[in-house]
């Protein structure tokens, strides 16, 4: 079969110089893993940090894809739920399901936890014709959500969830301020707290604040101004006008980090939630910590979400309520090209296919 593979890690960006097509060995089958034609895959941002070998040498040879899916057309002795035929997209929070953190619920705490496409190897990620997972580890598309839809949303409508549902627990009638919202978390984030019955400030870059507004945010404002802060701020008063309550942010949805923080933080009304789920524009973020303690802040760490919490997701999917934007697709053979638009991030709105 065909898959994507590097067999050595890229220096100054230069995918071309190390990413390739080749034909390696069907995968087998195994006793509770099912095996998938991939019919659609979605890049991530860790699929750059694995071709970097930073912040983590992945192992070689390397075969990356979180998000995968497509059409089952094998399953193992052991796999109960899932039958040839089926639809279904991957779950790539990839645990012990033994240990305490396991089995309380919170897989994502799991010690042993590796995501698949990118820490598992060599040879085992998504960027593939076939497939193979733990039957744990797939669930299955609802009829009107498409391949290409199923696989972009997979990780980032995962990641979200939890960000919002599972760990800010956002309530009807709050603000919640997405930051990043034309991104592929950003993009959820925005339509679940709109689902929730919230009011959503969102922010983008300027040529991209419509978008946001498509997408279901009240108010899109563009974070690269050095002001966009009292710009939001003065959004609040706004809301308060028109609703009651206090000015300022009940939740923010934070993935972007770097100098951006502090002046989040000024946003948050006493008693509030920051949650954050990533960095992408540095991590040695500066803190006022008196905004913190005294205000009562709660700043909530978030990675990945349960299985359970995917179906979730997708439910609503299925019933029209959470959409998937694609910004464009590409063929296993463009990859490379695939890779440095994501990498670049110009125009760039929404998540990015690759297909076999």
């Amino acid at each position: 079969m065909k898959a994507l593979v590097y067999e050595k890690y890229a220096k100054d960006n230069d995918f071309a110089s190390i990413l390739k097509l080749k034909d390696i060995p069907e995968p087998n089958v195994k006793q509770n893993e099912v095996l998938f034609r991939v019919k659609a895959a979605a890049l991530n941002y860790d699929d750059i940090w694995g071709m970097r070998g930073k912040p983590l040498a992945v192992p070689l040879p390397h075969i990356s894809g979180t998000d995968a899916a497509g059409e089952v057309i094998a399953v193992g002795e052991n796999v109960k739920n899932i039958k040839v035929g089926d639809r279904v997209v991957s779950h790539g929070n990839m645990s012990c399901r033994v240990c305490s953190a396991c089995t309380s619920g919170r897989e994502y705490d799991c010690r042993d936890r590796k995501i698949w496409g990118f820490e598992t190897g060599p040879l085992w990620g998504g960027y593939c014709e076939i497939a193979h997972l733990p039957e744990i580890n797939v669930i299955k598309i609802p009829d009107n959500v498409s391949y290409d839809e199923a696989a972009a949303a997979s990780m980032t409508l995962l990641t979200s969830w939890h960000m919002l549902v599972g760990r800010a627990k956002i309530r009807p009638g709050q603000t919640v301020l997405v930051m990043g919202g034309s991104s592929g978390v950003g993009i959820f984030g925005i339509q679940i707290a709109k689902l929730y019955g919230c009011t959503v400030i969102a922010t983008a870059s300027p040529e991209k604040l419509e978008k946001l507004k498509e997408l279901g945010a009240d108010y899109a404002v563009d974070h690269r101004k050095d002001d966009w802060h009292k710009e939001v701020r003065a959004i609040t008063k706004e809301i308060v006008k028109l609703n009651g309550g206090s000015p300022g942010i009940d939740v923010i949805f934070e993935h972007i980090g770097g100098s951006h923080f502090n002046k989040e933080l000024t946003l948050l009304k006493y008693g509030s939630t920051m949650v954050t789920t990533g960095a992408t524009t540095g991590y040695d973020a500066p803190a006022d910590l008196r905004h913190i303690f005294f205000k009562g802040i709660n700043i909530l760490g978030s990675t990945q979400g349960t299985r359970a919490e995917l179906e979730e997701g997708f439910h609503w999917m299925g019933q029209g309520k959470i959409k998937v934007i694609i910004d464009s697709v590409f063929t296993f053979e463009n990859a490379v090209d695939a890779h440095e638009k994501m990498l670049n991030g110009k125009g760039l709105v929404g998540k990015i296919i690759l297909k076999p």
